[in-house]
C-alpha cells in the first residue's frame, strides 16, 4: 500500500517533516482533550428526553424566530447561556431554537470559545 507524501509539522514555527499522518512531529505533540475541572454536569438520558418535551410543550415556538416576527417550530433544545461559558444545565437556562437558529447561535458561541482558548 502506498504511502503518503511527508507533511510539515502543524506547529507554528516548526518545519519537520511528518510521514505518519498524525500532522504533529515528535516534538511537538497535540495535546490530549481534556475536560475542564469546573465543567458543568450535562442532563442525559429520560431526565433529558422529559425536560426537552416540557420544554418543548411550554413553548413549541423558535424564541429568535418569534423576535424577528416569525413563526418557526422549534426543534432544538439550546442554553441560553452556554455550558462552556459556565450556564447551568437546568430549566431556568433553556430556550427552544430552530435548528437554522440554533446553528447560528452555536457557531457563534464556537467563536467566542476559540478566542477564549487563544486561537
Amino acid at each position: 500500500m502506498p504511502t503518503a507524501a511527508p507533511r510539515p509539522c502543524t506547529h507554528p514555527g516548526c518545519g519537520a517533516l511528518v510521514r505518519d499522518g498524525s500532522g504533529r512531529c515528535a516534538k511537538h505533540p497535540k495535546p490530549a482533550w481534556q475536560k475542564p475541572a469546573n465543567a458543568t454536569k450535562r442532563i442525559t438520558g429520560r431526565r433529558l428526553q422529559r425536560m426537552r418535551a416540557a420544554l418543548f410543550e411550554r413553548n413549541p415556538l423558535c424564541v429568535e424566530c418569534q423576535k424577528a416576527g416569525r413563526d418557526t417550530e422549534a426543534t432544538q433544545r439550546d442554553h441560553i447561556v452556554p455550558l462552556a461559558e459556565g450556564g447551568p444545565d437546568d430549566a431556568t437556562n433553556e430556550q427552544g431554537l430552530c435548528d437554522a437558529c440554533h446553528e447560528e447561535k452555536s457557531l457563534q458561541e464556537a467563536l467566542r470559545g476559540r478566542r477564549r482558548a487563544g486561537w
